[in-house]
């Protein structure tokens, strides 16, 4: 061998340690490569974490989604069979209304009947001679407690225009023509139709009256009857004027033709105690004696008055009676046709007709039947 120096070369006569630096190179970029490949998995195990969470998240959701289309739904079923039940109650609230349209309807009819009734019963309060005016006798019997009078009313009833009253003798035909209610009349070759409706008339139920006796007035009784009134009359102002009889000056004299009495009112006060101390008097009336009696006179006042609504049950008011012809023609004409029993009639007692334009009082008085 030479004994020059001698390298370590590789087998394509490089130098050995250029290799070296080569595979140390390699080695950095191996364990390089190996952090890279760590990191890799490491981020792939992330990324696995990750798209578990995500999986579970998107069940999660579906879930909800799932639970919330059912909720859906069911609410909309719900308020589906809400609207139905609106629907039938609004139907329900809808026929509940026109029902109440038509009680109004009705209750108003009612309400104008009842002002028009107002109204009549308001014109008959205006009538003076709703109570008729009684003489009341002193017979001289004195006791505690109230005493009662039996007292026969006198209505007036204003008519209108245009109207009739008909009483007839039967009550049955009267409600049998009022349950006609309408009720069509021939008149030569027309025909009119006329209303039937009932009679309301204000009737006094009670009455309280405070009386006490008349220092000025006597009653006279036990006259001579059918006797010329005013002739009567002078002749008891000319026996009870003179001192010597008991008498006094006479103020006037009235007749009672309900009783046939006569009261006779004088100037002085203690003249009428003067002649009902004594009571009775003969007296000469036309050339006879008569034994006349004398008693105290009564003055009431009226300190309480009711009323009550009462509906006469034999007459009937027909209304809308048009002016077509003669008042008398149109009476005998009504009247004839409700005297017959095929139109429902039957025997008329009385039969009052107003025409248009006209105003008539028709005078009611209590109905009493026939004795037996």
């Amino acid at each position: 061998m030479s004994d020059e120096d001698f390298s370590l070369v590789s087998n394509h006569g490089e130098p050995l340690s250029s290799e070296l630096t080569q595979i140390a190179k390699i080695r950095k970029d191996i364990e390089k490569y190996q952090e890279s490949y760590e990191q890799a998995l490491t981020d792939q195990n992330e990324l696995k974490k990750a798209r578990d969470h995500l999986q579970v998240m998107t069940e999660q959701f579906s879930q909800r989604s799932s639970k919330i289309r059912n909720t859906m739904l069911e609410e909309e079923t719900d308020r589906d069979k809400g609207l139905d039940l609106d629907k039938e109650r609004l139907a329900t609230m809808q026929a509940e209304e026109k029902r109440l349209l038509g009680d109004i309807e009705e209750m108003q009819a009612e309400l104008n009947h009842m002002d028009e009734l107002n109204r009549q019963l308001k014109l008959q309060t205006q009538v003076t001679t709703a109570v008729p005016e009684r003489r009341v006798v002193f017979t001289g019997v004195t006791g505690a407690g109230s005493c009662s009078f039996d007292m026969k009313p006198q209505i007036q009833y204003p008519m209108e225009g245009g109207t009739a009253l008909v009483t007839f003798e039967d009550e049955e035909v009267a409600q049998k023509i009022l349950s006609m209610k309408y009720h069509d009349v021939k008149l030569g070759e027309c025909c009119i139709r006329l209303e039937a409706k009932p009679v309301q008339l204000l009737m006094p139920s009670h009455i309280e009256m405070e009386t006490h006796v008349c220092n000025r007035r006597v009653l006279v009784s036990n006259l001579p009857k059918n006797s010329e009134e005013e002739r009567l009359l002078d002749k008891l102002e000319l026996y009870f004027s003179k001192r010597r009889n008991g008498g006094g000056e006479v103020d006037s004299s009235e007749m009672m033709h309900d009783s046939g009495n006569v009261v006779i009112t004088f100037v002085e006060d203690s003249v009428a105690k003067g002649l009902t101390s004594k009571e009775t008097y003969n007296v000469e009336l036309f050339g006879k004696k008569n034994k006349l009696k004398v008693t105290p006179f009564l003055n009431g006042e009226i300190t309480k008055l009711q009323t009550r609504m009462s509906e006469s049950r034999r007459t009937v008011q027909l209304v809308g009676i048009p002016d077509i012809m003669e008042e008398d023609n149109m009476q005998d004409n009504l009247e004839i046709h409700f005297q017959k029993s095929s139109n429902g009639g039957g025997e008329v007692d009385a039969f009052v007709y107003n025409p248009l334009g006209k105003t008539t009082l028709a005078v009611f008085e209590e109905d009493c039947p026939e004795s037996s």
